[in-house]
């Protein structure tokens, strides 16, 4: 039987992954269900930046230093709209505005958000199939002292600085899974959750109904990937997300939050003093050095994960 690996993944770190397996895993076997927890709209414009960090990851355009957007941009636009008096804090570079119309143009003409993805991806000549989880508008809202905040307002606009009180995801009880996101998960021989934030990145996805049920229905392998290495994250505000929600900021946590989901959780080889607890949560730990920050560590990743037989 064909390998058939399907992951669940946020933007920057998920999409390091991504790209990794896409180097090892035949195209055509490889799904990709994509965080729209953090979709919004800027200028008008239905922006989905986990999903565009992606298809952009994918089809080799990325800006790798900042690990968003086109590389080589140019922001005339942005500009043009700040000299005009308009908040310009989402940084949206003028390329990228062509996807964001792109999309717009076609949610108002009806479009499933799932077909939409992946006439992007086919039009950027991504041949990895690219899923929302739901084509519903499912957003997460972050409870600060300043109110709450979409996710984009939190993470850009206000950097992560404020406290984390509280997370949600609004439109979530209305949503259902599409059949594709289901579908491919219960056809993975190896489900994987990349190493993304679970609050903001794979939370979104797990609160559209179905999904878990979908998940528990898996019949192959279900990986998590740790998105800690030395008991911290690379970037971003996962401990003080992770805290807010009542899972603790280390890699117990981690596990805790993904308890009944996984059988398998791989950590960083600087984090090998967990092993043993972890293991007593009745996880099977993996030890495989997580940082990836070149092309060979991120295939060399990937090989670990879809090399070990059951």
């Amino acid at each position: 039987m064909r390998e058939r690996v399907t992951v669940l993944a946020g933007g920057v770190g998920g999409a390091k992954l991504v790209l990794g397996l896409a180097d090892v895993v035949p195209h055509e076997c490889l799904t990709v269900i994509g965080n729209t927890g953090d979709d919004v709209v800027r200028h008008g414009l239905w922006v989905s930046p986990d999903l565009d960090i992606l298809t952009y990851t994918l089809a080799d355009v990325i800006d790798t230093e900042k690990g968003w957007g086109y590389r080589e941009e140019t922001f005339r636009v942005l500009e043009t709209l700040r000299a005009l008096g308009e908040e310009t804090w989402m940084n949206l570079g003028d390329r990228d505005l062509a996807t964001h119309l792109f999309r717009t143009e076609r949610r108002a003409a009806g479009m499933r958000a799932t077909e939409i993805a992946g006439e992007l991806a086919r039009r950027l000549h991504v041949r990895v199939s690219l899923l929302p989880p739901t084509d519903d508008d499912v957003q997460t809202r972050v409870k600060t002292p300043l109110g709450w905040l979409n996710f984009q307002e939190f993470y850009i606009r206000e950097r992560c600085r404020p406290d984390v009180e509280e997370v949600a995801f609004a439109g979530a009880a209305k949503a259902s899974a599409t059949p594709e996101a289901v579908a491919a998960i219960e056809a993975a021989t190896r489900l994987v959750f990349a190493p993304s934030n679970p609050i903001a990145s794979i939370g979104p996805i797990l609160a559209v109904p179905g999904i878990r049920a979908a998940i528990q229905r898996c019949r192959g392998r279900r990986i998590a990937v740790a998105p800690l290495i030395g008991g911290a994250c690379l970037k971003g505000p996962t401990l003080k997300m992770m805290a807010a929600q009542g899972f603790a900021p280390d890699l117990g946590g981690v596990a805790a939050f993904y308890r009944g989901l996984v059988d398998e959780f791989w950590i960083d080889p600087r984090d090998t003093s967990w092993k043993e607890a972890l293991e007593r949560e009745g996880l099977q730990v993996r030890l495989a050095d997580l940082l990836l920050n070149t092309r060979e560590q991120k295939t060399a990743l990937a090989r670990h994960l879809c090399a070990l037989e059951k």
